[in-house]
This record gives C-alpha cells, sequence and structure tokens, in this order.
C-alpha cells in the first residue's frame, strides 16, 4: 500500500457528531480507493462523553481519535471554532482537509478532484444573506488588508457576484509553512479569526465567525484557492429543502446537515449500507463490543 499523502480529518463528539462521524468515515472508505489517513477530533474536556460504540466503529475503519484543548480558545464560546482548532493540530501528511461529520461521501471519487497542489480547495458558501453591508471593509480593515476586488458566484444566491466567500464544511489545504509568512495556513486562519472576533461592531460573528475568517485567511496566507465543482460539495436543505434530490447531476458529496434530510431524499439507506460494509452494522447501536 503506497503512503498516504492527504488527511481527511472531522469532529468526533457526543450526541450527534460520534454517529455522523462514522457514516462519513465509512463513505470515505467506500468511495476513495487511494490510501488516505482518517482522523476524528474530539475536544479534550468531551472525550470521555463518548459513547464506546461508536469508538469501537471508528477504530474498527482505523480512523484515528485525537483530542485538542477548546476550553477558553474563544470567548466567548465557539463550537463552530473547534474544526479552526483542529486544522492547528499536527499531521504528517503534505496535505489535509477538514469534512463536516455532517457530510457524506455518495459516489466513487479520487483525491485528485478534492485537492489542488499548492492551493486550498473549496467551494463557495450557499448564500451570505445574514451578512451586514459593512462586513468586509470592517473585517478586512481590522488587518490593514484591502478588500479583494475578485467576484464569485455563491451556490444559492442570485444576483451579481460576491466578495469571495466560502464554505468551511468540507476544504482541503497544503501542510507545512507557507513561503511568505513562515506559518501553517491553520495558524493564518486562527489568527485572522481571533483578530475578526475582537471587532466590537461586527454583527453576527457567532456561529459564522469560521466561515467568514476563511477567505481572509486565504488572502492573509498568499495562498491561491481553488474552486471545486458544486458536485463536490453538494448542500442540501437550506433554499433546497424539500425540492427533488438531483439524480441527473453526478454529484459525488453531500452535506446534509440533519439526519432526516437524509431520508427526505433517499440517502439514509445508502449510508447505512456503506457502514454495514466497512463496520458490520447499519447502526452505532448495533455494534457489540
Amino acid at each position: 500500500m503506497p503512503e498516504a499523502n492527504l488527511t481527511l480529518f472531522f469532529i468526533v463528539e457526543a450526541p450527534n457528531y460520534q454517529v455522523f462521524a462514522c457514516y462519513l468515515a465509512a463513505s470515505i472508505k467506500q468511495q476513495f480507493d487511494e490510501p488516505i489517513k482518517l482522523i476524528g477530533y474530539c475536544p479534550a474536556h468531551k472525550l470521555n462523553d463518548l459513547d464506546p460504540k461508536a469508538v469501537g466503529i471508528l477504530d474498527k475503519m482505523g480512523v484515528e481519535i485525537r483530542t485538542f484543548e477548546a476550553e477558553g480558545k474563544f470567548v466567548p464560546d465557539y463550537p463552530h471554532g473547534n474544526k479552526i482548532l483542529a486544522c492547528l493540530e499536527p499531521r504528517d501528511t503534505p496535505y489535509s482537509g477538514f469534512v463536516d461529520s455532517d457530510v457524506l461521501f455518495l459516489k466513487k471519487n479520487k483525491i485528485e478532484n478534492i485537492l489542488t497542489p499548492g492551493k486550498v480547495s473549496l467551494t463557495p458558501a450557499a448564500s451570505m444573506y445574514w451578512a451586514q453591508r459593512s462586513l468586509w471593509p470592517m473585517i478586512y480593515g481590522a488587518l490593514d488588508m484591502d478588500v479583494p476586488e475578485e467576484r464569485i458566484y455563491l451556490l444559492r444566491q442570485k444576483g451579481r457576484p460576491k466578495v469571495p466567500y466560502f464554505s468551511s464544511g468540507f476544504f482541503t489545504f497544503p501542510e507545512g509553512p507557507l513561503p511568505g509568512v513562515g506559518k501553517r495556513f491553520s495558524e493564518v486562519w486562527m489568527d485572522v479569526a481571533q483578530t475578526i472576533d475582537g471587532i466590537e461592531d461586527l454583527e453576527n460573528k457567532r456561529p459564522y465567525l469560521d466561515q467568514m475568517s476563511l477567505p481572509v485567511a486565504i488572502k492573509r496566507a498568499g495562498i491561491e484557492y481553488h474552486l471545486m465543482p458544486e458536485k463536490q460539495h453538494w448542500i442540501l436543505g437550506g433554499s433546497l429543502r424539500n425540492t427533488p434530490f438531483p439524480t441527473d447531476r453526478d454529484i459525488h458529496t453531500v452535506h446534509y446537515r440533519k439526519w432526516e434530510i437524509l431520508g427526505e431524499n433517499d440517502l439514509a439507506r445508502p449510508a447505512k449500507r456503506m457502514l454495514h460494509r466497512h463496520a458490520g452494522v447499519k447502526k452505532v447501536s448495533q455494534f457489540v463490543l
């Protein structure tokens, strides 16, 4: 077996994320034939809350569970910031990818479709209807940066293209210090997020701090981004809730947010089949310790 050059990691936390993580890990093993390291991160103060059955399933699929310190890293507490804290943890592959636990890979895939050498690969966010008009000038100004001139189209927002704004639910990035800044991308992201969190008049820092800081961190780090096609990160729910799942779109990856949304789109059974193939059970509760 060749050595892996990519680690995919995700949050494992009770009660729901530990269950979602089992289905996510099974889907990665099912859909990628190339070697990929899998790591599930749990906040250190919540490790003892994990269901031993979920831990057993993840172990059976080769997922290494690691902890990170979350308490006091953001004030007030910011659970969405766990992905930033997990990104900060050391890994030994040249590339890493964070995946929200409520994501499933549905079709055979290749690493080259989700990773671009030397770049952050990700998709635009679905929308940003929550944002105040002064958002980007406030954020970039706090970091003594100009608002970028480039524009992108968000996935679910009509009208003119927007200042780059990305989903933080699934992205891959190079590890190791970056030229020009001498820091890892994750370290730049944390620095940027902390600066933005300190802007007193900025609204909606909870829960959107991770996503509002991500494009700024990419620019700050001097790294380019690559937009993956939407089929590599199809976001269910939201404005698409109660619309038929587009079976003609060759969708490889879905971000479902809630388990019932999987059922609404006839995707719960495929998720259970993948878990059964790789862990021997269709539900976490069925696992025998």
